[in-house]
Parts: C-alpha cells; sequence; structure tokens
C-alpha cells in the first residue's frame, strides 16, 4: 500500500509540473501599459497680468514660469515642439498644429521677456475690458510690426546658414 501511494504521489506531481511550471510562467509575466500625455498640464491658477507685445497686438503673461501668449480670442503655449491653445487662460488646452498658430505669436522673439521687460504690466480685468479696442487702435502697426518681424527673422536665417558653411 506504501508503495502505491508513492507512485501514485509521483504521478500526480509529475502530471501537475507542466501546469506548475506554466503558472510559474503566468505569474512572472508582465504587463506594461504607456499612455504619453505630453507635457505637464499648463497651469495659470489666477487671472494673469499681459503685457502688450509694443507695435503688435499680441500680449504675454509675464510670469516667468510659463510661456503664454494671447491673440485673436486665444491663449497659445508653446511646450517643447508642441504648441497648445485655449480660449481661456485657465484652459482646458488642447494640442495644435503649429501651422496653425498665428504668425503673430510665432514672430514674438526669443528674448520677449528681457526686451519687453519695461513695458506696462495690465492687470488682467483691466485688459479683459479695454483689449478689443486696443487691437483695433494697433491694426495697421501691427501689420507693419508682422512685416519687420518676417525681415527680422528671414535675414537671421540668412546669417544662420552663412555661418554654417
Amino acid at each position: 500500500m506504501q508503495i502505491y501511494r508513492k507512485r501514485l504521489f509521483l504521478i500526480v506531481i509529475l502530471a501537475a509540473l507542466p501546469f506548475l511550471a506554466a503558472g510559474a510562467a503566468t505569474a512572472r509575466a508582465e504587463v506594461n501599459v504607456n499612455i504619453n500625455l505630453g507635457p505637464p498640464p499648463i497651469v495659470v491658477a489666477e487671472p494673469p497680468a499681459v503685457v502688450m507685445v509694443p507695435q503688435s497686438r499680441v500680449y504675454f503673461v509675464p510670469d516667468p514660469h510659463v510661456d503664454v501668449f494671447f491673440f485673436e480670442g486665444y491663449w497659445w503655449s508653446p511646450r517643447g515642439p508642441s504648441w497648445y491653445r485655449a480660449r481661456a487662460y485657465n484652459g482646458p488646452w488642447s494640442v495644435v498644429e503649429r501651422s496653425r498658430v498665428p504668425r503673430a505669436v510665432v514672430y514674438v522673439p526669443l528674448d520677449y521677456r528681457a526686451r519687453y521687460d519695461r513695458e506696462r504690466h495690465i492687470p488682467y480685468g483691466q485688459w479683459k475690458k479695454n483689449h478689443d479696442r486696443w487691437d483695433r487702435d494697433h491694426r495697421k502697426a501691427h501689420k507693419n510690426w508682422e512685416k519687420e518681424r518676417a525681415r527680422e527673422l528671414k535675414e537671421q536665417e540668412r546669417h544662420e546658414k552663412h555661418e554654417g558653411r
């Protein structure tokens, strides 16, 4: 009887071995799911003061921690290679193709904070109340500014291309 039990136990173990090995392999299997949600969200917690880029109709938020611009009814923000757009300063923000970003926003100089640091910081409430009128008043100057910035950028590209040879 003892031998019979040992043989039965051995047969059961040998029969179960493939299932135990499969169970162990399954237990070691991993599942990785990566969802790229992009950069951290754009957070402007309270109504921001804005600064008008001189001779244009583009405004920027002077907070040094976030690049946010306002132009023609939308807030714009570059984040790495991507651009985001929102109707309100506090979002919701959505990704837009770079080709859909207005030239006026793209033309703002990279050193805009230093260049326009001394310009008037306009409280949000005052800006909200008056920016439509200010935009109308600056329409012609804005067109000239945009043309001048386009010329500057072309000259800069030509210069960089010449230096790169």
